[in-house]
């Protein structure tokens, strides 16, 4: 029994050890015939990219998380801004905090990389101000529904509607150069759908005031409007930059 015992332990660690030094060699080899040379193809656009993929998935995961936890709260009725004032809001103005200032990095990502035509510039001056209005939107908690107006509440719903109001005229602005420019011209017909959409959200829920069964919905569709559009750009931008040390 004891024979039988040592020679099934000799064998097992024969395998492990045979295993686990073939893993090692695969991940050396994978490591260095894909990964470093990857890696190296990396650049200062790439880092403007990431940012931008990075952005909407830190609001989303944030927005989502907290909405679940809270509990009482409903992603249909309630605002997106007063999930800010539960007990676990902390998690989505961390995400309009990230989310701002990602946005900034990303925009420069879209200054470098765009053949400017016209209104680029300004239209690259209102991302900025679209980034900054995220990060102020963050900093600032709403008040809640029904209660006295407070100067943090009135920059909040200030700044909120500047974000949601200036996200589509900044793509009007980019809407020529995207056009013409041979690397994102395949982006014109959705970057006008995403602009298009923007306005018709806009009036929507400008009709349709807090509070309402639905409030929550359409915001949460503006928001994601603009969220995808960004991620859909930073992609294309970092295929872009990876092409620049191929």
């Amino acid at each position: 029994m004891s024979s039988a015992y040592s020679r099934f332990l000799t064998s097992f660690n024969n395998t492990w050890q045979s295993f686990y030094q073939g893993l090692k060699s695969r991940t050396a080899k994978s490591i260095e015939t894909e990964i470093l040379p990857f890696l190296r193809r990396w650049n200062i656009h790439t880092v403007f990219a990431i940012a931008g993929i990075l952005a909407p998935l830190l609001l989303i995961i944030g927005d989502i998380s907290a909405s679940v936890v809270a509990g009482d709260y409903s992603m249909l009725q309630n605002s997106i801004s007063s999930l800010a004032l539960t007990k676990i809001g902390w998690m989505q103005t961390i995400g309009f905090l990230f989310l701002g200032l990602l946005v900034e990095v990303f925009t420069a990502g879209l200054l470098f990389n765009i053949r400017g035509k016209r209104l680029f510039y300004i239209g690259i001056l209102f991302f900025v101000i679209f980034g900054f209005a995220l990060l102020l939107i963050g900093a600032f908690r709403t008040d809640p529904v029904g209660a006295e107006r407070t100067i943090e509440g009135r920059i909040h719903g200030l700044t909120a509607q500047t974000a949601f109001t200036i996200f589509p005229v900044a793509l009007l602005c980019l809407l020529s150069s995207i056009k013409n420019d041979p690397n994102w011209q395949r982006f014109f017909r959705y970057t006008l759908v995403t602009l298009i959409l923007g306005v018709v959200l806009i009036i929507v829920i400008r009709v349709a005031q807090e509070p309402n069964q639905v409030f929550g919905l359409m915001e949460r569709l503006i928001v994601l409007n603009m969220l995808v559009w960004v991620e859909v750009a930073a992609i294309n931008l970092f295929a872009m930059s990876l092409k620049r040390n191929s």
